[in-house]
């Protein structure tokens, strides 16, 4: 009896030591780079490791991605993809009609488009998103380049971007929050809010916003206070893996201090 409590004791100890613990933490996406110089440049200037999604074929991406990798920064391709609504998608834009070879040799030229991408969002896409088909060829053209990963912005309830992600063995991330789908300076503040709120409760959390003045000014103040709330903003990448020990169990979130 006694050694059966001792090997008890000793395994819920193992168990404790194996399961890391971290604090909550949040990345963050800016959308909508390249068509204009000036909010890029503002955007890039945020504090810590803020992630951007680069439109391709777009007068200043190449210039702006090429300055925030030198501030690393992470870099994404922000892939056009066809809406539910009729609208312009910009260059580069991958859609319902496509052969598989059009649809290969767009995202192909997309990516080429921006220099030192290390993965690829959706711009868009509601329509595209929902269709398993699709998602599946965009998931096998970022399996074969090797080292990407994917971030579904969920612009549509229906989509199975991160489904087909996982399936295609793809590594991948969704949008918790849009700080900015109304970007009132109250409403971009509310979601931030939210933001800290959602990565307390379940760990971690992912926001996309783009580069309006209102939006970018809630970071500019907000992120060099989130140590002092217990939180931290940890590139993509380094999300990536936090989600995964999540998922598996072998990491616990600190509480609040």
């Amino acid at each position: 009896m006694l050694r059966r409590g001792l090997l008890l004791i000793l395994l819920l100890t193992l168990g404790r030591v194996a399961t890391a613990a971290a604090p909550a933490a949040i990345s963050i996406i800016i959308d909508d780079i390249g068509p204009a110089l000036q909010p890029g440049l503002r955007a890039i200037d945020l504090p810590g490791p803020v992630a951007f999604a680069f439109l391709p074929h777009t007068p200043h991406s190449v210039r702006l991605a090429e300055l925030a990798a030198q501030r690393q920064k992470e870099v994404l391709l922000h892939l056009p993809m066809q809406a539910v609504q009729d609208g312009p998608l910009g260059p580069g834009a991958v859609t319902m009609d496509m052969t598989r070879e059009e649809f290969a040799a767009a995202v192909d030229a997309a990516l080429a488009a921006i220099p030192h991408r290390v993965g690829v969002n959706n711009h868009m896409g509601s329509l595209l998103t929902r269709h398993p088909g699709h998602m599946t060829w965009l998931m096998q053209e970022l399996k074969q380049r090797g080292g990407l990963f994917f971030v579904d912005s969920r612009t549509s309830a229906k989509t199975v971007a991160e489904q087909m992600a996982r399936e295609q063995g793809v590594p991948v991330l969704r949008r918790h929050v849009f700080l900015d789908h109304n970007p009132s300076p109250e409403a971009v503040e509310a979601e931030f809010d939210r933001l800290l709120a959602l990565a307390r409760r379940q760990g971690l959390a992912v926001a996309i916003g783009h580069p309006y003045p209102s939006t970018l000014s809630v970071p500019e103040r907000r992120l060099p206070e989130l140590p002092a709330h217990g939180i931290e903003l940890i590139p993509l990448r380094e999300m990536l893996v936090r989600q995964q020990r999540l998922e598996e169990g072998a990491l616990d979130v600190l509480p609040l201090p």
